[in-house]
């Protein structure tokens, strides 16, 4: 009987509305050879948890959806040829300067096109925004123990995405061609010199022959425009396509669980704040661009080989590499015939193994604890102190080096002497970040040790009660259990025990290597004076037990 009425309620509605609309009849044709609809009804209403650290990542997406329409703009214009020609355009300082095509036509997007200088420093901070993004975001994956199992191949995937996004902006502010952006290439062709035996084969097949040639911007141009972007596309849509399957993290809170999400619908709650939120992001971008000037090639002049300029600097998130090299001593070994530069090649090298330890991460620790659980509750960083402690020194490691980077800046700005700038770089190095890590674990410990003081004792109240035997005490306000909840659902996992070297029956027992390493490694993460033990249930009710504490007071 429901089908017929349903049936019936059907031919009614026809008979009132007419006959299907081309529209409605389109869409009936593509979801039954697609099957968009049910798709759609089983996914569109999917629920999400919310954060405000979320934004981080949406921050991300943003702002390369800006620089793929800017780029596309800026592509119209830019001409990648490193043939020379006399300027002879509207820019008055420049009259009569030799050039590349590839300066003249930047110079011209910056002031004969309409919009085009707007685009280009729209399109630069876009660029720095991605990449300072992209870094935070997985700064808050890692403090929150978001990489873990099932995300691992998510991580990698944002670890590739920084990499490349890394790449393709030396590849981008390299194309201009002025003095600043050349000087950039010399010193990468320096640190590509620098690799034994086939350095000079290398730099012969980037460049097409000797420093500079003519076939380096063109070959960056096709990288930036084509390649590169190409790649990262796809690794987006796939981190997208990940996130919407497994979701966000939530963090811990009263209903939910490993097995459950608490949150919004996709549709309309986020289809929405995104929709809202991107506007929101092009408008900052958009002024930035309209008032804070970045890149300004026409007052740095083309470049030329025999100039280096004062100030000569990357963007920041490339500074650090150049710190490695600017500290490094002028190390060098001559055999054979041939000069190995240790004082760049071990910064080169360097480089990408300190990015590597950072990709490599989650399956380090993954292999540490032994832990094949998925995890979809987010740890609060203070009750991860090594990891945290370990994150923080990456981040002074890398501010260290951002300074030496800028040595030079940093020596006229402050009138300071550059050698012992570069010395602090030096101690900084190693001594920075073993303090940052100290630092920071003593602080989670702290933090660890006052939230355990709060669930067993409850909140201070500021007031002071009197008991009739003449003693005072401060009454505390139990927790709600939302809050009790949040101090305790943490898990705090036991460092690795392989048991006695000998066993019962006096026989020495023999562990491979990797056994006895992970055991050392899983006591340096969870070992004794790791984290404070938090507060149980039991603890709780034995201290509350007893007579005259039913108040709430200690």
């Amino acid at each position: 009987m429901s089908g017929t009425g349903k049936a019936e309620r059907t031919g009614d509605d026809r008979s009132t509305t007419g006959p299907p609309g081309r529209g409605e009849r389109l869409a009936d044709w593509a979801d039954g050879r697609l099957g968009l609809h049910a798709m759609a009804k089983a996914n569109m209403r999917k629920i999400f948890p919310d954060h405000w650290s979320f934004m981080f990542g949406e921050i991300c997406l943003y702002s390369f959806l800006i620089l793929i329409l800017t780029g596309v703009y800026l592509t119209l214009f830019f001409e990648p040829s490193a043939s020379e020609v006399v300027y002879h355009g509207p820019y008055e300082p420049l009259q009569g300067v030799q050039m590349t095509r590839a300066f003249e036509s930047t110079v011209d997007i910056s002031t004969e096109v309409r919009g085009g200088l707007l685009i280009r420093q729209i399109h630069h901070w876009a660029a720095l925004v991605f990449v300072a993004a992209m870094l935070v975001h997985m700064m808050r994956v890692f403090f929150t123990g978001a990489f873990r199992k099932p995300r691992e191949l998510n991580w990698v995937f944002g670890w590739t995405l920084l990499f490349l996004g890394l790449i393709t902006g030396l590849t981008g502010y390299s194309l201009p061609d002025d003095l600043l952006s050349g000087t950039g290439i010399r010193f990468a062709q320096g640190a590509i010199l620098s690799i034994p035996v086939v350095g000079t084969y290398v730099s012969f097949f980037l460049f097409g022959g000797e420093f500079p040639g003519t076939d380096i911007i063109p070959r960056l141009f096709a990288v930036h425009v084509l390649l590169l972007p190409g790649i990262m596309l796809g690794l987006v849509v796939a981190h997208l396509i990940l996130v919407f399957y497994h979701k966000h993290t939530q963090f811990a809170g009263p209903g939910r669980t490993e097995r459950n999400v608490v949150g919004a619908p996709f549709v309309p709650v986020y289809i929405a704040k995104a929709g809202g939120f991107f506007f929101l992001v092009f408008g900052v971008l958009a002024v930035m661009g309209a008032v804070a000037t970045i890149n300004p090639v026409w007052a740095i002049g083309p470049y030329r080989a025999d100039l280096v300029g004062t100030g000569a600097q990357p963007d920041w998130y490339l500074g650090f590499s150049e710190g490695l090299i600017r500290v490094m001593p002028s190390w060098e070994i001559s055999a054979l015939g041939h000069t190995l530069q240790l004082g760049v090649f071990i910064p080169f090298t360097l480089f990408p193994l300190i990015l590597a330890a950072i990709g490599a991460y989650p399956f380090i620790e993954a292999w540490i604890t032994g832990d094949r659980r998925e995890h979809h509750i987010a740890d609060r960083p203070r009750n991860a102190p090594v990891r945290t402690g370990l994150g923080v020194a990456w981040l002074s490691l890398y501010g260290v080096l951002l300074i030496g980077g800028g040595n030079d800046l940093w020596a006229t700005h402050l009138h300071l002497s550059i050698n012992a700038i570069t010395w602090f770089v030096r101690i900084g190095f190693f001594v920075v970040p073993v303090v940052a890590f100290y630092v920071t674990h003593r602080i989670c410990l702290g933090l660890q040790r006052r939230d355990r003081e709060k669930a067993l004792h409850g909140l201070e109240s500021g007031l002071i009660k009197r008991l009739p035997n003449g003693e005072y005490i401060e009454v505390h306000t139990p927790l709600t259990p939302a809050q009790a909840h949040k101090l305790t659902a943490h898990e705090q996992p036991q460092a690795l025990d392989l048991g006695p070297r000998v066993d019962s029956n006096g026989v020495e027992r023999t562990f491979r290597r990797s056994q006895l390493l992970r055991a050392r490694l899983s006591r340096a993460l969870y070992g004794p004076g790791r984290q404070v033990p938090k507060a149980t249930a039991e603890e709780h009710r034995a201290l509350h037990s007893g007579p005259g504490d039913g108040a709430g007071h200690d």
